[in-house]
């Protein structure tokens, strides 16, 4: 017997549809003019499919973004581990080892959350250069690490804060220590924490933008960097830039698409006490 579908159902289910199709236009687009010859570019044919597809453009734009996607590469991955390990520490401290006045300490440092990128960049930019790290990549990993650690302490200390005490307690007459208790009982039961984290920080440390083109040199220029020099100048083969922002939106999609579910199962995790 089939099941009938209410007026507000259809209702909602279309209004989804056509929000999400506003959403794809613009992925579509860049699809198109991806595959498009640069003669066949123009703003009145912008939406119309390529009378022939030019496949070239994709390793075109590989070879120009080679070096700013190893950059990316290794930027994200030292940023996302460093920040999400020291995370995960001071998260263990704040939850399980408070101190005098830790929560205050907390507090402060979590307004890092809501600090602007632009309202620290000349103090930063200052502070990589007395380090002698302004032009390079290590400059810009600091600046990841530091800034993300605000985020990646407030989601491990939410996390660690569900796990009883009790284990701590038995481990503890049992002889084990700080980083005793942290390996062997905290960190096997962080692995949904550690997705969240993990994916949080690197979807925010290879889409930035502005700390890339100002804290680093050009030839330490991440992807993002990459792309906006690759649609300079005045004479612009828009099938470059596509093709160059589809190749940079595959890590994080396809990272994504993999992990999503452990995403939401690592963000939910914890939520309800019983």
């Amino acid at each position: 017997m089939m099941r009938k579908v209410s007026l507000s159902t259809i209702a909602l289910y279309g209004v989804l549809i056509l929000l999400a199709i506003g959403y794809l236009l613009p992925a579509y687009l860049a699809v198109v003019t991806a595959l498009k010859f640069p003669a066949d570019i123009s703003l009145p044919t912008s939406w119309e499919l390529p009378p022939e597809v030019n496949y070239a453009s994709f390793p075109e734009a590989l070879a120009l973004l080679k070096n700013n996607i190893i950059n990316s590469v290794i930027l994200v991955i030292s940023a996302t581990a460093l920040s999400t390990l020291l995370g995960s520490l001071n998260g263990y401290v704040f939850s399980k080892w408070k101190f005098p006045g830790s929560e205050v300490v907390f507090t402060l440092f979590l307004f890092g959350m809501f600090i602007p990128y632009q309202v620290i960049l000349i103090p930063l930019f200052q502070t990589l250069r007395a380090m002698n790290l302004y032009g390079g990549l290590p400059g810009l990993i600091l600046a990841h690490v530091v800034y993300g650690l605000p985020i990646t302490t407030l989601i491990f200390r939410n996390f660690y804060a569900q796990i009883p005490n009790s284990l701590m307690e038995s481990a503890s007459l049992d002889g084990a220590g700080f980083f005793s208790i942290y390996t062997k009982i905290i960190l096997p039961l962080s692995i949904p924490g550690f997705v969240v984290t993990s994916l949080w920080q690197f979807t925010q440390v290879w889409n930035e933008f502005l700390w890339g083109i100002t804290l680093t040199r050009h030839a330490d220029n991440p992807i993002t960097v990459g792309l906006a020099q690759l649609a300079g100048g005045q004479a612009v083969s828009w099938n470059l830039p596509m093709a160059g922002s589809i190749l940079a939106a595959l890590p994080v999609l396809l990272i994504y698409i993999v992990l999503g579910r452990y995403f939401i199962r690592g963000l939910l995790a914890g939520s309800v006490k019983e």
